[in-house]
């Protein structure tokens, strides 16, 4: 280790002993108040000592005032450098900046917002092939581009749909709109897949609902196929009483509103009443004479045991 790399170590005497020039300029860089007590000194070279002050700051916890200072060699008066506010080891700072397209999350856009999607997004590609150029109002063009790169930025109202946009007679855009597949941009394959593996996140074979599920969604009446590609593996929740009606879910998933796990057995039906009209049944108009439970006696019997 070399003399000048210790001197550099070892605070200036004079510059580590010059604490009220220190607090007399942080203080007048500050507001009253707010500069507290010495936190340490720190050595930055030759006769450079840079002195820290605690800051009393509502909202700067943890920060110190640090105050540089120096002298010229052989010279006995130290004079300021430069006051400054920085964070300590154990300062309460901001999180990091995310820029808003990673902040954003599913959910977050609301009524009126805009979401510009970035021309080379890997889970689109184009729609038709060909060489035409988009439409000035198209959200690839190269104006509204620039207008993006802003967070607020104000394009022109009204949705890409509803703005003119005629293409040239005879050009691919024109057949491309005669055939009905006139968008710019449709799902790429990296599009799908990304797509696919979210809802099969959400509403997959791996939920805890469809773990205890009787039966799976591809055998349910309530399953609303989907078109394309993804028809083969995902379809739509029609049952208003699953937790995942009207969302896309695999058919690998299940829950309890399965059309066919449990269905209610109908109610019994009496048989109806069969008539026999070949025969006919005698009803007595009086009942028998013997058919009570005493005999019936005559008047001169119950005379002699004396009855009247």
């Amino acid at each position: 280790m070399s003399a000048a790399t210790t001197r550099s170590r070892t605070p200036d005497r004079l510059c580590a002993e010059a604490v009220g020039l220190a607090r007399s300029a942080a203080e007048e860089a500050a507001a009253p108040g707010v500069v507290g007590e010495q936190a340490g000194l720190q050595s930055e070279g030759d006769r450079v000592v840079t002195h820290f002050f605690e800051c009393k700051e509502f909202g700067y916890r943890g920060w110190r005032w640090a105050v540089t200072v120096a002298r010229a060699s052989r010279a006995k008066l130290v004079t300021l450098n430069e006051v400054v506010l920085l964070p300590g080891p154990d300062a309460l700072l901001a999180p990091e900046w995310v820029p808003w397209s990673e902040r954003l999350r599913p959910g977050d856009m609301g009524p009126g917002d805009l979401l510009p999607t970035d021309a080379e997004d890997l889970r689109l590609e184009p729609g038709y092939s060909g060489e035409d150029e988009p439409p000035p109002t198209s959200v690839v063009s190269a104006e509204l581009a620039e207008l993006a790169e802003a967070e607020d930025a104000e394009v022109t109202p009204g949705s890409p749909a509803s703005l003119p946009a005629v293409p040239t007679r005879g050009s691919i855009a024109a057949v491309a709109e005669e055939l009905g597949m006139r968008r710019a941009r449709v799902l790429s394959r990296y599009g799908l897949h990304v797509a696919a593996d979210r809802w099969e996140e959400s509403f997959g074979a791996e939920t805890p609902m469809a773990q205890a599920a009787p039966a799976s969604c591809g055998s349910c009446g309530f399953l609303a196929p989907i078109g394309g590609s993804l028809g083969q593996a995902f379809g739509v929740c029609a049952n208003e009483f699953s937790p995942a009606d009207g969302r896309v879910v695999s058919l690998s998933y299940g829950c309890g509103g399965h059309s066919e796990a449990a269905v209610m057995p109908k109610p019994p039906v009496p048989p109806p009443p069969v008539i026999d009209e070949t025969r006919v049944d005698p009803f007595p108009l009086r009942p028998a004479a013997d058919a009570g439970s005493v005999s019936a006696d005559s008047d001169e019997d119950a005379g002699e045991l004396g009855h009247s």
